[in-house]
């Protein structure tokens, strides 16, 4: 148990390479940032078309990146996103971390797409950006080789998408995740 416990750890770090965004300057990040938005919503329409109008609709929407890793009885992963608030005009730069337990090994890099159905939720999901709930999920891909099976989710007025980029992994586990602001971008 403690050896799992340590493998998880020392795979926090490795994650913390991979979920941070690329570039050194503010307006380099934010950049990184919106490339990543715009090619996961391309990916999301080519694969689900009715998403674009039902995102044209919604008060918002955000994109995060995240990659995690699982070991045996604990994981944790890390990210980075953007919620565009509509009804505003106001872009967000976030964070987001997550921890979790239960069965599982093997990493993936994936992407998370969030749709508002209300302003309410828009704003307490910037404003807070907590989640808890359990995932169960496969995944072996590699660029456009192998699949993965995730599900979408409707949770508080927000419709969830997961779209994984990369990865090999078997899980099934009772997780955290949290989503705050990413002050440096913001």
């Amino acid at each position: 148990m403690k050896r799992s416990l340590f493998l998880a750890l020392c795979c926090i770090t490795l994650i913390g390479g991979c979920a941070t965004n690329k570039g050194s300057s503010v307006a380099e990040k934010r950049q990184a940032i919106q490339q990543m938005k715009s090619d996961t919503l391309k990916q999301l329409y080519e694969k689900k078309p009715d998403v674009r109008s039902q995102i044209e609709n919604a008060p918002g929407f955000a994109v995060f990146s995240n990659a995690n890793v699982y070991v045996i009885f604990a994981g944790a992963g890390g990210g980075y996103g953007v919620v565009e608030d509509h009804q505003r005009g106001r872009t967000t730069y976030m964070k987001m971390g997550e921890v979790g337990v239960g069965i599982g090994l093997g990493a993936k890099d994936y992407r998370l797409v969030m749709v508002f159905h209300t302003e309410e939720a828009l704003k307490y999901f910037i404003r807070h950006g907590w989640s808890f709930g359990g995932q169960a999920d496969a995944a072996a891909k590699a660029g456009d080789k192998g699949g993965a099976v995730g599900r979408e989710g409707i949770v508080n007025n927000i419709t969830v998408y997961q779209i994984t980029e990369t990865g090999l992994a078997l899980q099934a586990t009772i997780k955290g995740t949290k989503f705050w602001p990413y002050d440096e971008l913001n």
